[in-house]
């Protein structure tokens, strides 16, 4: 297994945040289900969804968690050309208070509307176990991949002070981060997630996420990280840019 196919398709998974979930349909026995579901990674790098208790994913993951889920790259002309991850998975709902909680206050930085209508309706927290992963880099670069995941060490009070500080003390340097990276703007951006590889910012409804030049895995690197591009005259080329 390659190594570098591994970075590749936990980027993808990184800067979609959306993707097609297949369910074994509960109302029609032997057929899959499939339909799009908006989503982040938690902190151990894994699909976090908030799905309905009358939906029918919820339903067939009753049944049977066993699920998959296809995520591809935005806006290609040619879908057989670029990335697309197949990610295999036991879909397992939050039960716990805390977990709960954690994934609430992770999940509404990423999708503000959702809160309204997770208190308004029944809604649950689902993470998606990872089994196993499909990945496909473009023609021929085919890849069963074991291990894909990589755990968030920001995850909790230490990603949100970050959040807060970035958005409330340094909007200019957002603003240019979005200059740099070519991203929309239609509106301000907002900080609203760190990992040690890249950030995430939303811009109105969309999502993006910018990679770090090198890994960060220490709220200094982070720090240095912000610093360096926040005076960069362009985005670092060994950096991915989400657009």
């Amino acid at each position: 297994m390659s190594v570098e196919a591994a970075k590749n398709a936990r980027e993808l998974l990184l800067k979609e945040y959306r993707g097609v979930l297949a369910t074994h349909s509960k109302s029609m026995p032997g057929f899959p289900f499939g339909s799009v579901v908006p989503y982040c990674l938690d902190e151990q790098g894994r699909p976090l969804i908030l799905i309905s208790r009358i939906a029918q994913h919820t339903h067939n993951l009753q049944k049977d968690p066993k699920c998959s889920m296809l995520v591809g790259e935005r806006g290609a002309e040619d879908v057989q050309a670029v990335g697309r991850l197949t990610y295999l998975a036991e879909a397992r709902k939050l039960e716990d208070g805390a977990a709960i909680e954690a994934a609430a206050e992770r999940y509404y930085r990423y999708f503000p509307d959702s809160q309204n209508y997770h208190k308004a309706h029944d809604f649950d927290f689902w993470v998606l176990d990872p089994v196993r992963h499909r990945y496909i880099g473009g023609f021929g670069a085919i890849h069963w991949i074991d291990q894909l995941t990589l755990a968030n060490p920001f995850a909790g009070k230490a990603e949100a002070s970050m959040i807060e500080h970035m958005n409330a003390d340094h909007a200019k340097a957002i603003a240019h981060y979005v200059e740099l990276a070519g991203l929309p703007k239609s509106e301000p951006a907002q900080l609203v997630g760190i990992d040690s590889e890249g950030m995430h910012l939303r811009i109105g409804q969309g999502l993006h996420w910018l990679a770090f030049a090198t890994p960060c895995n220490t709220p200094t690197q982070v720090r240095e990280a912000l610093v360096y591009l926040a005076h960069a005259e362009q985005w670092p080329k060994n950096a991915q840019v989400d657009a």
